[in-house]
């Protein structure tokens, strides 16, 4: 037993403003959610990586394709 087992959550149909989200690869409709920062090399230099813009990204559960989206539109 691991005190520190971490827990991955079961993929989930996802839509996209009011779109169910098809992978274009396999098909599947079961996603896994992530938020990926969009960090830009100025951003990074000065340490305000944190100031950049986020995506929100669909990782496909048979394929692992990964859909990327910019803002909240999920």
């Amino acid at each position: 037993m691991s005190l520190f087992k971490k827990t991955i959550p079961e993929p989930e149909p996802v839509q996209v403003n009011g779109r169910s989200l098809i992978c274009p690869h396999c098909s599947n409709n079961l996603f896994w959610v992530r938020k990926a920062q969009l960090n830009k090399a100025s951003s990074s230099f000065f340490g305000i990586d944190w100031a950049d813009r986020s995506a929100t990204c669909f990782v496909c559960s048979e394929c692992t394709r990964i859909e990327w989206f910019l803002g909240s539109n999920s």
